[in-house]
């Protein structure tokens, strides 16, 4: 019982700091946050080293209108070993991951 309790408490852990690294992207001296900006984020790290179209993503507005919205995928690095991949909906940043190597 103990044990299985350690182990859900380091990967609820896990988990949370997962998520909080997420939520923010480091270049160099410059930082940028979910709903960044496309121009921001250009603005702050440079060109990514790659970028694709990714398709169309239908949204709801506050009114209850849907509509479909541009996704796009920006690849920096590696730095350090480590690719970041950035995810904007909308020309807005709504998704960080990253990952050692490809």
């Amino acid at each position: 019982m103990t044990r299985w309790i350690v182990k859900t408490a380091v990967t609820l852990l896990f988990c949370t700091l997962q998520a909080h690294a997420a939520s923010t992207h480091r270049c160099g001296s410059n930082l940028v946050s979910l709903d960044a900006s496309t121009a921001e984020v250009r603005g702050k790290c440079g060109e990514p080293a790659s970028s694709g179209f990714v398709g169309y993503k239908e949204v709801v507005d506050q009114y209850g209108f849907r509509t479909e919205v541009p996704v796009e995928e920006w690849t920096y690095g590696p730095t350090h070993g480590m690719y970041h991949f950035l995810r904007f909906e909308a020309n807005r940043l709504r998704q960080i991951d990253s990952e050692r190597g490809r």
